[in-house]
């Protein structure tokens, strides 16, 4: 979707009356989409997972952006502190559980704000996993939510050539080699390859934390 569509698309779920929100983890390839939501509408809510475990560069990222794009932004927290966050034998969730990790840390918290809410703005691309090529520009969340994609179509290429001609900054540690960015214990940096998320959970049979396949509901 160009522009002018997500705008549109946009102040048409406003004129219905929908309550609308964003979520964002802050890595460079974020920033299109927040600079597009900071043209269109800055009062939407932007919800950033302060999961406790991220790089402290990648919070310096969104305080930058919420400066440079005047952005309304929430840190979301877990609910369940860290020091429950241990299995049987005491080491913390992400050494022996990821999945549940990724629960108790991103997917859990997200529900009172999809309770409050009728869109989330999400900003993922089909060309990112097979996961997300299987999503629609519609899809659905609990609560009867309705997920908006409106970079569903993007490319890397299309994203980059974005924030060069608009002049965006871009996450600290992208320069270092680090391509897709969450949390520091389960991010590596990238080896060579076309797949961008490679460097996320290396080693297991994961790609996603959640937020695309537990909170995606088909009809």
């Amino acid at each position: 979707m160009i522009f002018e569509e997500i705008e549109r698309q946009i102040k048409l779920y406003k004129h219905q009356g929908k309550r609308l929100f964003a979520t964002s983890s802050f890595q460079t390839q974020s920033v299109v989409l927040l600079h597009i939501i900071s043209q269109i509408d800055k009062s939407i809510p932007v919800y950033f997972m302060s999961t406790g475990y991220l790089f402290p560069e990648t919070t310096q990222y969104k305080d930058l952006l919420q400066t440079k794009f005047d952005l309304n932004i929430f840190d979301l927290k877990p609910i369940v502190p860290k020091i429950l966050q241990k299995d049987n034998q005491g080491n913390l969730l992400f050494t022996s559980d990821p999945d549940y990790c990724c629960f108790l840390n991103k997917v859990q918290p997200l529900d009172s704000v999809l309770a409050e809410h009728d869109v989330w703005i999400n900003g993922v691309r089909a060309d990112q996993s097979k996961v997300r090529s299987e999503l629609f520009v519609e899809d659905f969340a609990p609560h009867n939510v309705v997920r908006f994609h409106p970079m569903l179509d993007w490319t890397k290429q299309m994203v980059y050539s974005y924030i060069k001609e608009f002049e965006l900054p871009k996450h600290p540690l992208d320069e270092k080699g680090f391509v897709s960015i969450g949390c520091e214990p389960c991010t590596r940096k990238m080896i060579i390859t076309d797949d961008e998320r490679m460097g996320r959970w290396f080693g297991l049979n994961k790609t996603e934390c959640g937020l695309n396949t537990d909170l995606v509901v088909k009809k």
